[in-house]
Parts: structure tokens; sequence; C-alpha cells
């Protein structure tokens, strides 16, 4: 008599999960308030990769970012430019890792605000952008219709050592919609001259122009290849920096 076959009740095993793939544009939507400061010793020391947002009032920087990390009120755009007068940082990393911060620098230039007020937060982020240790990228927006403006190149000028020394550094042509493609072309250009070695991006919020490229472009910078220098820690500067002033 035959036997009959044996079943076996095991079940068979699962194959391990792989880990959701992460997007640039998935790690900007991460982005959540981490803290705001009104003077330079308030913020946070830290050595996670930092990454600044500036320009002048207008510019358009506080609907860039909220574009890249898709949330409507991430970034404060105050109805009076220029009113805006924090340091307010952002973290950027999934399940409670923050991985890199996106620094929201106060819009400068605007002409309503009180000269005294005005020089000293144009201290501040003066002093900020050169001596911020963990500190890795600037990011500069521009309306391309206007270009760089004397205050733009004042910026460029102090940040320009460390750039030297291997900080990232992005201009991001905003509003890039309003204008033709052979006016997108030719301000491209342009700010290419002016960008001193760093990177030029049209963009706009409106078309999602350029949306995909920045994201990506910031995950590279905070997330190097193996092997990639990452830039050197800044140094404290022997005189005070010059303001951002008219």
């Amino acid at each position: 008599m035959s036997s009959s076959p044996r079943v076996s009740n095991s079940s068979p095993q699962a194959a391990p999960a792989t880990p959701p793939v992460v997007t640039p544009m998935g790690w900007m939507h991460t982005a959540r308030f981490l803290t705001t400061a009104a003077q330079l010793h308030h913020l946070p020391a830290m050595d996670t990769p930092e990454i600044a947002f500036v320009g002048r009032s207008n510019a358009g920087k506080s609907t860039c970012i909220n574009t890249l990390t898709q949330q409507k009120q991430l970034a404060f755009a105050s109805k009076k430019p220029g009113r805006t007068q924090h340091i307010n940082l952002f973290a950027l990393g999934k399940q409670g890792i923050t991985d890199a911060v996106l620094a929201d620098l106060p819009g400068y230039g605007y002409a309503a605000v009180a000269k005294m007020d005005k020089l000293r937060w144009q201290q501040v982020m003066a002093n900020y952008l050169v001596s911020r240790e963990n500190l890795m990228g600037i990011v500069m927006m521009c309306d391309p219709r206007h270009g760089l403006t004397e205050l733009d190149d004042i910026l460029l000028e102090v940040i320009r050592p460390r750039v030297e020394q291997g900080l990232k550094f992005l201009i991001i042509l905003t509003k890039a919609d309003k204008l033709t493609r052979a006016e997108q072309a030719k301000a491209l250009s342009i700010a290419r001259l002016q960008a001193g070695g760093g990177e030029v991006r049209l963009f706009s919020a409106l078309k999602k122009q350029g949306v995909d490229e920045v994201a990506q472009l910031l995950w590279d910078w905070t997330h190097p290849k193996e092997g990639v220098p990452v830039p050197a820690p800044a140094k404290p500067p022997e005189d005070e920096p010059e303001a951002l002033d008219e």
C-alpha cells in the first residue's frame, strides 16, 4: 500500500521588504520647522549639512522654498517685504532623522525698513554666511527681469572665499515664466558669468520649471558620493565682513 505524499504545513518565508526609494522631491517634502533665531548666537550649533537661501526682498525666496518642499506655508512670506527678520531653520529627513537643514535668511534691500534695523540684519546675515560652521551650500534668489543688483554683488564678495574653499553655490533665476525663451537663455548666460564658479538654474513655481533639477542638486550636495571631499569648515574672519548695505 503506497503512502500519501506528505504535505508541509510551513508557509513559505516572505522576502525581506525593500526600503522605499527616497526621491529628491520626496526628501524635500519631509521639511519641517526646526527653530527660529533673532540673533546669530541663538542658532543651535549643528554638524548636519546646512543650505542657506538668500535673496533680495520680492525675489521669490519663500515661494521657491514652499514649491520645493511642496508645502504652501512652510516659509513665511510677509505682506510687507523686509519685515521678516529672523533666520528660520527647517529640518529634512524621514523617520525622525535629520540629514540636512534649510536656513531661510531674511530678504535684504527693502528700502522701507528703518536704516538701523537694515544694517543690523545685514551684518547678522554676513556674519552667518562667513562663520556658520556647518554651512555647506548657498542658494541665491534672483529675479532675472532685474538681474543681480549691487547688494547681490556685495553678498557674492562676502561668500567668495568660502566658495573658493569648496562651499556649494547656486543662483536660482526665479519667475522664469515671465520671460520668453530667448530672454531666459540670455539671463542664464549672464548669470553664469556672474556666478563665480557656482551653478545657475531657471525656476518657475507657476510652471514647475527647474523644480526637480534644483531638488536633485540639493540632494547631491547633502548626500555626496563616497570619496567626494566635504567643503572646508568656516574660519573665523580676521575682520568684520562688510554689511549688505545699499
